[in-house]
């Protein structure tokens, strides 16, 4: 009887020890199979492009810039009114040169042509003094015209 107790106890041992085993190896499955480590889904994932971002229009990008031309040529109403809508103008023609992708040369003509009708176009609606304020914040840059006239003051 003793041998017999001693058989069953040991049979015992040896299934609770192995259901203990197999569960440390992710339910029987070993270390194959994704039984080991993190689970993962059966359903395949989809890779997802990123959404391009559509360029800005021409009203857009001029509204962006125009507050800091205005605070840096200090420009009235009716002189914003004139700037912005001279920008968006012959930004609408820039836009649209780069659309059709013309030849390096053609395009510098074009680009020439749309920097010269739109001075011509700021030195009638502005004065001569935020004119060439204008002309000097298109060769420095807003921030280097900005720290000049802090100088200034």
């Amino acid at each position: 009887m003793r041998t017999k107790n001693t058989h069953i106890f040991t049979v015992l041992i040896v299934l609770f020890s192995t259901s203990l085993i197999q569960a440390q190896y992710g339910y029987g499955n070993g270390y194959g199979n994704n039984g080991y480590g993190r689970r993962q889904s059966n359903i395949p994932q989809t890779q997802q492009a990123p959404e391009k971002a559509e360029p800005l229009t021409a009203e857009e990008i001029v509204e962006t810039q125009m507050p800091a031309i205005a605070e840096a040529l200090e420009l009235n109403e009716f002189e914003k009114a004139v700037v912005s809508t001279t920008l968006i103008k012959y930004m609408k023609q820039r836009i649209e040169l780069q659309i059709l992708q013309l030849e390096a040369d053609k395009m510098r003509e074009a680009y020439e042509k749309i920097n010269i009708n739109q001075d011509a176009e700021l030195k009638a609606g502005l004065p001569e003094e935020k004119y060439e304020a204008f002309q000097d914040l298109k060769e420095d840059g807003i921030r280097k015209t900005k720290r000049k006239k802090k100088k200034k003051n």
